[in-house]
């Protein structure tokens, strides 16, 4: 046995930590042989879903990091009446990230060699020079006059001619603009107006889906809320779809976004994931894309959080493609002094939505 076999083999996890960073959640996950490994608690309430993953150490100190699988498992199936859920699935994701970070560096490989290696050289990420998404600017009523249609058109316009007929621009919905005012807006748009109309439904009603795929010329795409393999198989199969969305923060981490992305490919759809995550989780995200092989664009943002808290190894080129995460594991270095500084010092706190129609009424958003 190799002094490498025997690393693999005999380190086990130690302790998990959360720190609450603002409006994430940073994991550390630590070892006996001193590799650590971090990962991104995302869209959550921050302290609440830290004290869970705190608590979910109970499943996983003592264990081999290593395999990822298994601790995946056996965090979702732990509790019969807690399984999945946002809470429970952002949570899992944070940790499962931070387990294939020290595989990654416990082998000396970025993850994506740990994933079957790269399908591509460069990753299309949006925002970027000639890539950008807009959305409707709040919560819409159910139908619209010919004042609001027209504006929600204009929106598009103005967004083509910022990036030119060669560049992409992709309509979030965001689950806010009902069937009819969809119906309404999509009677205005060409097959070609945009890259994709994301979230034209609130998720969990086929035949609503069915209808929207009848009247909107564009191609659809969803999937940040349809967590695991479980909830996107229905999805697929209805055939209601032509790009997945999948968030690696909010469905189960690395380990069921590779999933994800086999089924969506037995499908035939690309998919094209959604983040609104820091560089941590972002490039945990990236490790994936990177590796899969029918893939569209990546969302992806700068200033989730000062740049010294999470160092990525990547970097956008003036084409906007960003270069594959480089370095072990997933190829951040955490500055945990910093990260729990901001934590404490920060006025980004996590607070409830109040979205409303303009009744007074209670929107989806």
């Amino acid at each position: 046995m190799t002094e490498h076999e025997d690393r693999v083999s005999s380190i086990h996890v130690t302790a998990i930590k959360a720190i609450p960073v603002g409006l994430k959640g940073y994991v550390k996950v630590e070892t006996n042989m001193g590799v650590t490994g971090w990962g991104e608690i995302n869209n959550m309430e921050t302290n609440v879903a830290c004290a869970l993953a705190e608590s979910l150490g109970q499943l996983v100190v003592g264990e081999n990091p290593t395999r990822t699988e298994h601790l995946w498992q056996r965090m979702f199936r732990a509790h019969r009446n807690l399984r999945n859920g946002g809470l429970m699935m952002h949570t899992i994701s944070g940790i499962d990230m931070a387990l294939w970070d020290i595989s990654g560096k416990l082998h000396g490989v970025p993850v994506y060699r740990l994933l079957g290696g790269p399908c591509r050289d460069k990753i299309w990420m949006y925002p970027g020079p000639k890539a950008i998404k807009i959305g409707p600017g709040g919560a819409q009523y159910f139908a619209g006059t010919p004042a609001e249609v027209e504006g929600l058109v204009q929106k598009v316009k103005d967004a083509r001619e910022k990036v030119g007929p060669d560049g992409a621009v992709m309509f979030d919905a965001h689950s806010c603009m009902p069937p009819p005012l969809l119906k309404q807006f999509a009677g205005y748009l060409k097959p070609d107006d945009l890259l994709f109309l994301e979230e034209a439904w609130v998720p969990g009603n086929i035949d609503a889906m069915r209808k929207v795929r009848e009247s909107v010329p564009v191609p659809l795409a969803t999937g940040e809320r349809d967590r695991t393999i479980w909830e996107v198989r229905e999805i697929l199969e209805a055939q209601v779809i032509d790009i997945l969305q999948p968030d690696c923060g909010h469905g189960g981490g690395i380990s069921q976004m590779r999933k994800v992305a086999a089924l969506a490919e037995a499908h035939y759809v690309p998919i094209a994931p959604h983040c609104t995550m820091s560089y941590l989780g972002t490039s945990a995200s990236l490790h994936v894309a990177a590796s899969v092989p029918m893939f569209l664009i990546h969302e992806g943002y700068k200033k989730r959080l000062p740049d010294d808290v999470a160092i990525k190894q990547w970097e956008m080129d003036e084409d906007g493609y960003v270069s594959l995460p480089e370095g072990p594991g997933l190829g951040v270095e955490v500055n945990e002094a910093r990260a729990i500084e901001f934590g404490q010092t920060t006025d980004q706190q996590f607070k409830w939505p109040n979205a409303r129609l303009r009744d007074g009424a209670v929107s989806d958003y």
